[in-house]
């Protein structure tokens, strides 16, 4: 018997209307679930959106960011400069090529990369010999082990300081590959986050900004990357290949037609979506700033437009912050940590020899983040629940 308290507000929730469910019967009444037309208007809807001169729909954000990796050459032992605070797919991608993720820590007020440690890790690799080993893992990578590929993430929806990330990318010739699958719809100094680097990924899990289901896109304006990718997402085919002719090593990551049918529906209400989710962001702002013991987000001046992907706070030092989320649930509100370090997760501590203490930025904001209940469809009185259950258990002790 299960005597769990059920929650009073869901953690987060998908903003489906009529128009989705339409679209996806539709589909569902002709005569194809996979490579029909629904993706490519998908693709075109996505170009049309965010200004790209390509979008290659692929099966999740994972895939894309996967794909990109191929696409700028990443290979074995090849180092690519990148964050430990993010998704575990970020550093997944590298390691499917058999390179390195080079890490670096992160800016303590938005959490992504911070730029000018990147580029004094770049040039230090550049450098060579003492100078690179201070940014090296411990074990698992070769001390003369170049730099191929940057991949910056925007995340909670903020885009990374990508201006001075890019000025250190060309300094070292090294493809970006931009992890927008948090911020679709966000801007960086009025430019589309996802459009900064050579590459980008955008991802629509259900609790993104908006969704396919599961499913992601790869945005570039390099048209013999795109044809590649399109080719590797479908088991290798390039233009010209018969059904079964393969003329590259290649995967099952294509979108299906379900997901493509709700995802141009979906990017059609892109706007009002995320409209309200700052309505609900602004609510949680007003609400909580009665609370010392939590710090909000907080904007920076080159995010011209925040996409609000989830909401995390940060609990005051000292703390307990994974007592307070039990304490929460017995109250009928789920709440979350929002990331664990990456280079702290037991495969990357047996790999590379990671220890706690390497990047304590990240260490301390995994530490102290805690995700509260977001969506589009959450109430004004759920958002002021929330707050009111939060400082009571602040109060209670943790």
């Amino acid at each position: 018997m299960n005597d769990k308290k059920p929650y009073l507000v869901g953690m987060s929730s998908p903003d489906i209307t009529l128009a989705e469910k339409e679209a996806v019967m539709a589909v569902m009444e002709s005569r194809y679930l996979s490579m029909g037309n629904q993706y490519q208007t998908f693709e075109r809807a996505v170009e049309e959106y965010s200004g790209a001169a390509h979008a290659v729909s692929v099966n999740s954000g994972t895939a894309g960011l996967h794909l990109c990796m191929r696409a700028a050459g990443v290979s074995d032992g090849d180092l690519v400069l990148t964050t430990p605070f993010s998704f575990v797919a970020s550093t997944n991608v590298i390691l499917f090529e058999r390179a390195v993720p080079l890490y670096v820590d992160i800016d303590p007020v938005t959490g992504n990369i911070d730029p000018k440690l990147a580029a004094q890790a770049a040039d230090d690799i550049a450098e060579g010999g003492k100078a690179a080993e201070r940014w090296l893992p411990r074990k698992g990578v070769s001390a003369d082990a170049q730099m191929k590929a940057m991949e910056p993430v925007d995340v909670f929806g903020q885009p990374a300081d990508m201006q001075p990330l890019n000025q250190t990318a060309r300094k070292h010739n090294l493809t970006v590959i931009e992890d927008s699958c948090e911020a679709i719809g966000a801007q960086y100094k009025g430019q589309a986050a996802g459009l900064l680097g050579d590459m980008g990924v955008f991802a629509f899990y259900p609790n993104k900004q908006m969704t396919t289901a599961e499913g992601g896109v790869i945005v570039t304006d390099d048209g013999e990357k795109a044809e590649f990718m399109r080719a590797l997402r479908n088991q290798g085919r390039a233009p010209g290949d018969t059904w079964l002719d393969h003329s590259h090593l290649g995967y099952n990551y294509r979108m299906h037609e379900l997901s493509a049918a709700l995802g141009v529906v979906q990017i059609g209400r892109l706007d009002e979506l995320l409209g309200k989710r700052q309505q609900v962001a602004d609510w949680y702002g007003e609400c909580l700033a009665r609370i010392p013991q939590i710090e909000t987000p907080q904007i920076v001046k080159s995010t011209t437009r925040m996409s609000w992907f989830v909401y995390v706070v940060r609990t005051e030092k000292g703390i307990d912050r994974n007592r307070v989320i039990e304490l929460l649930g017995q109250e009928g509100i789920p709440a979350r940590p929002y990331f664990s370090a990456l280079h702290l997760q037991p495969y990357m501590v047996e790999r590379f020899g990671y220890q706690p203490g390497d990047f304590p930025v990240t260490e301390d904001l995994a530490q102290r983040g805690l995700a509260l209940p977001f969506s589009s469809v959450m109430k004004k009185d759920e958002v002021a629940l929330v707050c009111e259950k939060l400082e009571k258990v602040l109060k209670l002790g943790s």
